[in-house]
């Protein structure tokens, strides 16, 4: 049975849209879906699924979250074989001190990540910023809350992107890759 993991945006960031990770997982659990462990106490998932690709499995749980919790909020699933390209694919070799300052932006549907290439000109050295084929790539050498291009990615992905820092996508890799 895959592996996914899954992603919300902007929960439990302030007291708008809270979500309980154990309601979370219980919800995730309704669905049929298995195996499932959160991680940390932003919207992050790891389950399986006997079937469904990522992007209907996304709606499915957004809509579920909606019906369920009355929050609206985007969704994001990846499979672990597109989690493991993402986290190969990273061109930015960042210090394991910086992995908190080193954000990736995942998106649902990859041509999203055009609208983000606006931001390089933002990255001032030694930040660095990519993207790449399934997601965007940005360390923030001096910290996110002073990189403009940090910010820029922040808001200006929108609905359309949730990032995570590196520690982050390194344990949800973990978790969602560990017996493959």
């Amino acid at each position: 049975m895959p592996t996914f993991i899954v992603l919300l945006r902007g929960v439990n960031v302030g007291k708008a849209k809270r979500v309980p990770m154990a309601d979370f997982r219980r919800l995730l659990q309704k669905l049929g879906y298995t195996d499932v462990v959160t991680l940390l106490n932003s919207g992050n998932a790891v389950f399986r699924a006997a079937r469904g690709a990522p992007g209907k499995l996304a709606a499915d749980i957004g809509a579920a979250i909606l019906h369920t919790l009355k929050i609206e909020v985007p969704v994001i699933v990846k499979s672990a074989r597109e989690l493991r390209a993402i986290v190969d694919a990273c061109p930015i070799d960042a210090p394991a001190a910086d992995h908190s300052k080193f954000l990736v932006a995942f998106v649902q549907q990859p041509g999203v990540l055009a609208s983000l290439q606006g931001i390089a000109s933002l990255a001032q050295p030694p930040e660095r910023f990519h993207v790449g084929d399934q997601a965007a790539y940005l360390h923030c050498a001096n910290g996110i809350l002073q990189s403009q291009a940090g910010a820029a990615l922040l808001s200006q992905a929108g609905r359309s992107a949730t990032t995570r820092n590196w520690a982050t996508v390194l344990k949800l890799k973990n978790a969602a890759c560990s017996d493959d």
